[in-house]
């Protein structure tokens, strides 16, 4: 005779494994800023260490998070919106 498990177990687990993949979503690998970033502001012809490079390298670690907190933000505010208007699927 199988085991009876009940509904509610399983849709716990099955949202768990929902809100874990949402949680990770951010992870950005450094291996890809790093690299970019540096080549980025190597092809303005800057050497390394230059007061030049170090704005540049700040600059695009601005704009990045900067875009990271616009998708957050945005994110957020769809979560808020559908939140608020159920009747809206």
């Amino acid at each position: 005779m199988p085991a009876k498990i009940p509904t509610y177990v399983i849709s716990f687990t099955v949202l768990a494994v929902i809100l874990a993949a949402c949680a990770s979503r951010n992870e950005v690998p450094v291996a890809a800023l790093s690299g970019d970033d540096d080549s980025f502001c190597r092809a303005n012809n800057v050497q390394v260490g230059s007061p030049e490079y170090v704005a540049c390298r700040r600059d695009r670690d601005t704009q990045r998070s900067a875009a990271m907190a616009r998708a957050d933000r945005s994110q957020r505010d769809l979560g808020e919106y559908m939140l608020n208007h159920p009747e809206h699927p």
